[in-house]
């Protein structure tokens, strides 16, 4: 049996973040005013743009946590859907970091391309594939 690779690890873990903080952020969402709006103070301006798009925003949050939650189960097993997910997230995370920097006239976004762009070579190099279980 192979090892899993620690970058392959460290993405899994990644994402599993990923799918914890936008389920806590589609459960703030669905109910405004709890204990746990202090949360929002990590991030502000989501907090003021969010509840702007409605119930979608709910739908959104949900949406990221399960694509995250898929991909990090993905990438531990060693699954090649897991990896294309995990890269298909990053691209449109990726699209995202532009626009906001584009449309919203905020340099700090671009932050997220040059590290978003590393993940996205690291699972695209031959160590992450050589990583994948084989197909049964």
């Amino acid at each position: 049996m192979r090892r899993r690779p620690v970058g392959i690890a460290a993405l899994s873990i990644f994402f599993a973040f990923g799918a914890a903080m936008s389920g806590l952020t589609a459960i703030l969402l669905a109910f405004p005013g709890s204990s746990l709006d202090t949360v929002w103070n990590l991030n502000p301006v989501a907090r003021d743009e969010l509840p702007r798009i409605g119930v979608w925003a709910i739908a959104l949050m949900l949406g990221a946590c399960v694509a995250c939650a898929a991909a990090a189960i993905g990438l531990w097993k060693g699954a090649a859907w897991g990896r294309r997910l995990a890269v298909g997230i990053l691209v449109v995370n990726l699209i995202g970091d532009v626009t906001n920097a584009i449309v919203r006239s905020d340099p700090r976004t671009l932050i997220g391309i040059p590290i978003a762009g590393a993940m996205i070579a690291y699972l695209l190099s031959r160590h992450a594939r050589s990583s994948q279980t084989p197909l049964k």
